[in-house]
């Protein structure tokens, strides 16, 4: 297949404390069988080892390692932007460090928006994993169809920037880089964003493996994710013509969030205020929560 397909993948990987995972992360990416590929890897300060195996790998010409002056931790954002600089790729693939690109992954989305030029962000199908690596959930069916409506994208977030998706570089051009003061939530911003200037395209295979355990930057910062959620949304409404209807239904899950997040801190008093705002904004789907027709998860 190879043969058949044009540019230079660069896969960006940011990285902190990570050792348990970074081999088999990076060694997703070394045994894909597309092999037009850099691999830049940006370790955030880590201090539990990734560092020192990170270097054996750039040691041996398979990556090229990056840190930040010091080798102080900046964040995911800095990071991310810091291999955007580095890239010399015609399209971009993120990985997080735990995370994995199951085999075919880069051949199949590259001959995908090698066959349709109008299209800039490609994504697939995927799993959930656990900490070992055991199934747990499938993510996305064959029988999705994308919308193409940057207002689905503000409201639901149903594509994985990271893992999943491939992107011209032409895009993030447009676009510019990740927003450094979110240091939460940076992925579903960028991915509004870059929304708001291309099209999508879905295949139905396979591509990625998503980890889930104790540890995952989507496990913490909770709070902070669903605060940036709602600067996310305000600066969304003002640079893109979203439906009301958009706005008030994200805005209502934003609320739904922060009531589990003040649940979960024995804030009460808080949580129940958010529960309100949520009800009030989305009252239809409140209904559906309250009577176990919906799950919000």
């Amino acid at each position: 297949m190879e043969d058949r397909l044009e540019g230079l993948v660069s896969v960006l990987v940011p990285s902190f404390n990570r050792a348990e995972y970074i081999r088999e992360t990076v060694n997703s990416v070394l045994t894909q069988d597309y092999s037009n590929v850099e691999l830049i890897v940006v370790d955030d300060g880590s201090t539990d080892g990734t560092f020192e195996i990170l270097s054996e790998y750039a040691g041996q010409g398979k990556l090229k390692l990056q840190t930040h002056p010091g080798r102080v931790n900046k964040g995911q954002s800095a990071a991310l932007n810091l291999a955007l600089e580095a890239a010399s790729g015609d399209f971009i693939a993120i990985l997080d460090s735990d995370d994995l690109f199951l085999p075919g992954k880069l051949s199949a989305q590259v001959e995908y928006l090698n066959q349709h030029p109008d299209v800039g962000l490609v994504y697939g199908m995927g799993e959930g994993i656990d900490g070992s690596g055991q199934w747990l959930y499938d993510i996305h069916s064959p029988d999705h169809v994308e919308p193409n409506d940057p207002n689905a994208v503000l409201l639901d977030c149903y594509v994985l920037l990271p893992q999943n998706s491939l992107v011209r570089r032409s895009v993030y051009d447009q676009v510019g880089c990740f927003e450094e003061d979110f240091r939460a939530a940076q992925d579903h911003d960028m991915l509004v964003r870059i929304a708001e200037k291309t099209r999508f395209g879905f295949i139905p295979i396979k591509v990625f493996q998503y980890r889930r355990h104790g540890d995952s930057i989507s496990n913490n910062g909770l709070r902070r994710r669903w605060t940036n959620g709602f600067e996310i949304v305000r600066r969304a409404k003002a640079r893109y013509p979203y439906r009301a209807s958009t706005i008030r239904k994200r805005n209502a899950l934003l609320n739904f969030r922060m009531a589990q997040v003040c649940w979960q801190e024995n804030r009460y008093i808080g949580a129940l205020g958010y529960l309100l705002k949520s009800g009030l904004l989305d009252p239809v789907r409140a209904l559906k929560v309250i009577t176990c027709r919906e799950q919000i998860r």
